[in-house]
This record gives C-alpha cells, sequence and structure tokens, in this order.
C-alpha cells in the first residue's frame, strides 16, 4: 500500500480493466443471476461515462496500475429542489482492496464533484444486509430509513 491512490474519470483505454469490477459488483448485487449485464448495456453504460453530454459520471481508483474501486454517479433534476440531485449509482472495490480506504475516498470524491456542480447533497442506496458497506456508509452520511421499491417489465 505504499503508491497513493489515484482517482479519476474513466478514459477510453480503462474499459478493460473496468469491466471485471463492474461485472463483480453485479453479481455481488445478484443482478441478472449470476451473470454479468449484457455486453451491450455495459458497452453502452462505458461509451455514456465517455461522453461529456450526459449526465452520468464514474470515477476509477487505481493505486500501482491496478484499478481497485469504481464509482458511478448521475445528477438529475428533482421536484423537490431548484439544483441537480446527485445519486451515487454504483460503488464496488476489489475484495483485496476493502478495509483500505478505497470507497471512503470514492465517496468523498463524488461529493466533492455534487457540491462543485451545485448539488445539495448526494445519495444512494444499498442492500439492508450489507452489513460491511453499512458500517462506512454511517459514519459518512444519514441514513434516511426510506425502502426501495422497484417494478420491472
Amino acid at each position: 500500500m505504499s503508491a497513493s491512490l489515484i482517482l479519476r474519470p474513466p478514459q477510453p483505454a480503462d474499459y478493460t480493466a473496468w469491466l471485471p469490477l463492474w461485472d463483480a459488483y453485479n453479481a455481488f448485487y445478484g443482478r441478472h443471476g449470476a451473470l454479468a449485464l449484457p455486453a451491450a448495456i455495459s458497452q453502452l453504460a462505458w461509451q455514456r461515462f465517455l461522453d461529456p453530454a450526459e449526465p452520468l459520471h464514474a470515477l476509477l481508483a487505481w493505486r500501482g496500475g491496478q484499478l481497485l474501486g469504481l464509482a458511478h454517479y448521475v445528477f438529475h433534476r428533482n421536484t423537490l429542489m431548484a439544483q441537480h440531485a446527485c445519486y451515487l449509482q454504483d460503488l464496488f472495490t476489489v475484495p483485496a482492496a476493502r478495509g483500505q480506504g478505497v470507497a471512503r475516498q470514492l465517496i468523498a470524491a463524488v461529493l466533492a464533484e455534487a457540491q462543485a456542480a451545485g448539488s445539495p447533497s448526494v445519495y444512494w442506496h444499498t442492500r439492508h444486509d450489507n452489513a460491511a458497506a453499512r458500517q462506512l456508509y454511517d459514519r459518512v452520511a444519514r441514513d434516511t430509513g426510506f425502502v426501495v421499491y422497484r417494478h420491472t417489465f
């Protein structure tokens, strides 16, 4: 852990390093069974991260040339405020990097990006049984008590 952590937006050549983390994140949450998202959806997400006209953004955490974590966030309109809300949609670190402050630094970077963009807050959700993540989240944010519902077609 001697090299410092570098947080930066993705570059086109980062796709092959990003994809295994993205697939692991989706597998962790059991999306699409144990299978990865369809390649076309992952490629679309990646292209959106690279498009400056898109409201979807990413930050990647690197140390010593190895990708250790990712954060995906989106700015969107909200009925409760004039400014855009910021939703931290995805946050993931490789298991070997957990407990080393990678997720905390990714969250801090997203908070800074949102503040710089004029958003008054950042929100996110996780599964109620994701105890390890919730220990961190409880230290950096407030649990709003909301439950997420989804109807899929």
